[in-house]
C-alpha cells in the first residue's frame, strides 16, 4: 500500500517518513519531483500511485511573506488540501493534514478548544482556515491536527536560530506576551502514527473524523522557550555568550512584523488524549530530547 506524504522534506514530512516506514510503501516525492503548486501535476500523481493513505505535511508557513504573497499561500495551504480532500473522498481513503494555532484570534488566556470560534488575524491564519474548512466539507475521512510553534532537529526553526545566536551573541531581546506551547515534528509524526496503530493492515485511524489539537503538556512565551533552550544547552556543556539574565523579555508591540500574531495560542489537548487514551508530555522534556539530537549530530 502507497502512503503519499507531501512536504516530505519539512520538518513533520522528514519525521513522518521515520514513523510510517513500517506502514507501507511511503511516497514523500521532492519538490523536483513533485510541484505541488501545480494542481494537474498532483492530479496526474495521485492517479499513477493511488494511495491508501495521504499526510499532507505541505504548507506554506513563511507567515510574514504570506502578507505580500496570498495566492501562492493560498495554493498550499487552502487549495491543495481541499484537492487532497477531494480525491480522499472519490476513493474512500483517510487524509491526515496539519493545521495550526493562527485559526484562532489569539485573544484571552483561556485555552482554545477544537469547536471554539475561529478569527485568524493574517493571511497565513485565513489560509490554513480556509484549508481546514474545505477538508470539513469535503465529505473525506480526515484527521485535523491544529498544533502551534512547530520545530525540529533538522530545518530552519526557532530553536535551532537561538542556538546560533545564542553562541554569537551576549544579549538579546525577545517576545514575552505570545504564549504557547513549543512542539516538536518528533511529536506530531508520534501522536500520528499512534493514530492509526490498531489498524495498520488496512491504514484506517481509530479516531473519530475531525479537528484534533495536538501539542505538548505547559506553556510559555517566545522568551521563555529561549530561556529554556539556552539553560539546557548551557547543561549540555554548550559553549554559548549569552546567558538568561541578558535575555531580556519585549512586548510584541516592540517587535512589529508583517502579519500579526496571536497573543494566545493556549489549546486544550483533552479532547485527543481522551481518544487516544495517552497523557501529552510536557514541552520541556520535549525541548530536551530535540535538543540531544540536533546537538549530537
Amino acid at each position: 500500500m502507497n502512503i503519499f506524504i507531501t512536504g516530505g522534506n519539512g520538518q513533520v514530512g522528514f519525521e513522518l517518513q521515520r514513523q510510517f516506514a513500517l506502514f507501507g510503501n511511503v511516497l514523500a516525492p521532492s519538490r523536483q519531483e513533485l510541484d505541488l503548486t501545480n494542481a494537474k501535476a498532483v492530479d496526474t500523481y495521485l492517479a499513477k500511485h493511488q494511495p491508501a493513505l495521504i499526510l499532507n505535511a505541505a504548507a506554506y508557513t513563511a507567515v510574514d511573506k504570506a502578507e505580500s504573497e496570498p495566492e501562492q499561500a493560498r495554493r498550499l495551504n487552502a487549495e491543495l488540501p481541499a484537492q487532497l480532500a477531494q480525491y480522499a473522498a472519490q476513493q474512500d481513503i483517510t487524509l491526515v493534514h496539519y493545521s495550526s494555532d493562527y485559526v484562532y484570534p489569539g485573544n484571552g488566556e483561556t485555552p482554545w478548544q477544537e469547536d471554539s470560534p475561529t478569527g485568524p488575524l493574517s493571511i497565513y491564519g485565513q489560509t490554513k482556515l480556509e484549508g481546514d474548512n474545505a477538508i470539513t466539507e469535503s465529505g473525506a475521512n480526515h484527521l485535523i491536527f491544529r498544533t502551534s510553534w512547530v520545530y525540529a532537529a533538522r530545518g530552519n526553526n526557532f530553536m535551532k536560530t537561538m542556538l546560533r545566536l545564542g553562541r554569537e551573541r551576549e544579549a538579546l531581546s525577545i517576545v514575552n506576551d505570545q504564549i504557547g506551547a513549543p512542539t516538536p515534528a518528533r511529536l506530531i509524526a508520534q501522536v500520528t502514527a499512534l493514530a492509526f496503530t490498531p489498524h495498520t493492515s488496512h491504514l484506517l485511524p481509530h479516531l473519530t473524523c475531525g479537528i484534533y489539537h495536538l501539542a505538548p503538556q505547559g506553556e510559555t512565551s517566545w522568551h521563555g522557550f529561549a530561556c529554556e533552550i539556552f539553560k539546557q544547552a548551557s547543561e549540555a556543556n554548550e559553549q554559548l555568550a549569552i546567558t538568561t539574565d541578558n535575555t531580556v523579555g519585549i512586548p510584541t508591540i516592540e517587535y512589529p512584523t508583517p502579519a500579526k500574531r496571536p497573543l494566545n495560542s493556549r489549546m486544550s489537548l483533552a479532547k485527543l488524549e481522551a481518544a487516544l487514551g495517552v497523557t501529552l508530555p510536557h514541552w520541556q522534556s520535549q525541548l530536551a530530547l530535540t535538543l540531544k539530537e540536533h546537538l549530537e549530530n
